[in-house]
């Protein structure tokens, strides 16, 4: 059952998706060659912390940690620890869900780290483009079809595959509600966006095949060919016009050209 939040629903998501976006604002300062994914696990929880938060992932399902910090080839859910550190070359995702006064926000983002060659930085940059340019169809009446398609024919003209095992999906009191948003998708079908729907678009995609592996720790899921893989998300609400990010902070949107 998709839920059609209030005014009031909407205004908690958004002050939980404020403090993803404060967390994300530090690490844009943190992340460099020598810091270990637990270093970043442990920035996540102090500034949620800090802004009156918790993180949802710690505890979900026996999740261990605070945040999902997937390096490489590891395309999502990867276990922080003070052994993976990060190198120049390296890409790495972090996924957050931030919980306040019960309502969710959930967000992630791709960093290149250090000095890197344009390969990393057109795979992270093809990301963040299948998102916009799905963002664009985003309003009442559209079906959900119409953006997973969207998604795949972006990462398609880059030459990259999408993950057809993970989706985006509604949020609010829940980490993951209906509807389910895969990003591939066929014009015209699936559920119809209506006002007031909160949800999650996130598009993954591969270097290479699409196929993905879950390692021992049963978690972590990585391209099977070895392949540098990224991950994009925000959390969004769809309004009468359009749509409204819930987890960047207004310097960004005026930075995007974005309604606040």
């Amino acid at each position: 059952m998709i839920i059609i939040k209030s005014p009031r629903e909407i205004e908690a998501i958004h002050q939980a998706g404020l403090v993803v976006a404060k967390v994300f604002q530090e690490l844009d300062a943190f992340l460099r060659p020598g810091v270990s994914t637990q270093d970043v696990n442990d920035l996540v929880e102090r500034v949620m912390a800090e802004n009156g938060a918790r993180s949802a992932e710690k505890g979900y399902c026996g999740y261990p940690a605070a945040a999902c910090v997937s390096v490489n080839e590891q395309l999502v859910h990867g276990i922080p620890s003070p052994k993976r550190i990060l190198h120049d070359g390296d890409i790495v995702s972090v996924d957050l869900v931030a919980e306040k006064n019960g309502f969710m926000g959930d967000a992630c983002r791709t960093y290149v780290i250090g000095i890197a060659g344009e390969r990393q930085k057109k795979l992270v940059e093809a990301t963040e483009e299948c998102f916009w340019n799905a963002m664009k169809l985003v309003k009442p009446g559209v079906h959900l079809g119409d953006v997973g398609h969207e998604i795949e024919l972006t990462a398609k003209k880059h030459g990259y595959t999408v993950a057809r095992d993970y989706t985006g999906h509604g949020i609010g009191t829940s980490m993951h509600e209906d509807p389910y948003i895969p990003n591939y998708g066929t014009p015209g079908s699936g559920p119809i966006l209506r006002e007031g729907m909160t949800i999650c678009i996130e598009p993954m995609l591969l270097e290479g095949r699409s196929d993905l592996r879950v390692l021992k720790d049963g978690w972590t899921a990585v391209a099977k060919d070895g392949k540098l893989t990224c991950h994009y998300e925000n959390t969004l609400v769809v309004t009468s016009s359009g749509y409204r990010i819930l987890t960047m902070l207004d310097e960004e949107k005026e930075e995007r050209g974005l309604t606040i």
